[in-house]
């Protein structure tokens, strides 16, 4: 999900990528091209690795790992081993590029990463030329579905999704005003103006700010002082856990007393640790379904610990879903060619994933985005209203 670049930036990677893959003769293997029949099935996974968002990327490649583990053990998929190959692309989408094109190379037939938005949107068109469908856990601006590519698959909820659960919660909590400040990336920009667009068409809860800052920066006074001069009832920041800890703690040193709600890419531990623990106690988040939010994922959790040595976090059941998803619309196509490994995915219905049975949408998204809204509450999120 996160985009350290402007996203005309990020876009001119996707082209230059594409560009260099041409002049070069295209891309080696990848579901396109026959694959063989026998050795293991390789599974792409571009997650952050390094950079400020590891420790989720530690999550969904943990997630991913353990349904690996567990379809191999059961036998593989068509009589073969699963094969994961995790490579990392740090939120930044030149590494990105680089990440999705080595995959390629090394011979994936299938896609199931994808956290920061910026950075995977330059990696749809290098899966996209080798034929490799992506199942896409994490990453949600809508960018990425408005490229109506047939190969990309959604299973969380999308950035307009999100903006919606924003506006449904504000208005049934009472806020008359809120101030929305993005950072600029393809993600974060993404549910910012759509939530001011909701708002707007909603008429119950004024816009009192709607500002961008820069990522990676330690400073934010500026910002600061624009959200305590706008006064609003409420901080809606939709970037990531980093900054926003930042915006959180500078704030909370300036006076302010108001509401603050982030986006799901703040929702880490990361975030309170940031702020500096009492300053996030009640810190609100759109956010969809993390294990200690599931209903009967108390077993699976357990496993988790006792594989990793730690609990499960932020986007490890979607990680271990897209495996699993991944795993079954192989074995419906009988192969790992591209086209029918797609076909299947369009044709899959009910199958059971965390957030319950699935059936994509003709853009290949969710029904449904599942969105909840989290608190902190002694140092922990824990679920607050399921907007049901």
């Amino acid at each position: 999900m996160k985009l350290r670049i402007p996203r005309a930036l990020g876009m001119a990677a996707v082209a230059a990528t594409v560009l260099a893959t041409t002049a070069c003769g295209g891309i080696l293997g990848g579901g396109g091209e026959k694959t063989a029949d026998s050795g293991p099935i390789k599974v792409a996974a571009v997650i952050p690795l390094s950079g400020s968002s590891a420790p989720t990327g530690a999550f969904m490649k943990n997630g991913m790992q353990m349904a690996v583990d567990e379809i191999n053990a059961k036998g593989g998929v068509l009589g073969r081993q699963l094969q994961l190959d995790a490579e990392d692309e740090a939120c930044d989408p030149t590494q990105a590029a680089a990440a999705a094109n080595k995959a390629v190379s090394n011979g994936a037939v299938i896609s199931v990463g994808g956290y920061c938005s910026g950075a995977t949107l330059p990696t749809l068109p290098i899966f996209q030329k080798a034929n490799i469908p992506m199942i896409i856990p994490a990453a949600n601006s809508q960018d990425l579905v408005n490229q109506k590519l047939p190969n990309v698959f959604l299973i969380n909820g999308t950035g307009a999704q999100q903006s919606a659960a924003a506006v449904k919660f504000m208005v049934k909590d009472g806020v008359k005003s809120v101030a929305l400040v993005d950072d600029n990336t393809s993600y974060s920009k993404d549910i910012a103006t759509e939530t001011k667009k909701d708002l707007e068409a909603d008429g119950n809860v004024k816009v009192a700010l709607a500002t961008s800052v820069t990522a990676g920066e330690s400073d934010y006074s500026s910002v600061v002082h624009d959200i305590m001069g706008a006064n609003p009832d409420m901080l809606y920041w939709t970037g990531y856990y980093q900054e926003g800890g930042l915006i959180i703690n500078q704030l909370k040193a300036a006076g302010y007393t108001g509401k603050i709600m982030v986006a799901d890419g703040s929702v880490d531990a990361s975030l309170i640790k940031i702020a500096g623990g009492s300053n996030a106690e009640g810190v609100l988040a759109t956010m969809t379904q993390t294990p200690d939010t599931i209903k009967g994922a108390e077993s699976w959790i357990a496993d988790y610990t006792k594989k990793f040595g730690s609990a499960p976090g932020p986007y490890s059941t979607q990680s271990y879903d897209a495996v699993r998803l991944a795993a079954e619309a192989i074995t419906k196509a009988g192969s790992t060619d591209g086209t029918k490994v797609i076909a299947a995915l369009e044709a899959i219905d009910g199958f059971e994933l965390f957030s319950g049975p699935l059936k994509f949408t003709p853009e290949h998204t969710l029904s449904s985005g599942g969105f909840q809204i989290l608190v902190v509450q002694d140092g922990k999120f824990v679920l607050k209203d399921a907007l049901s």
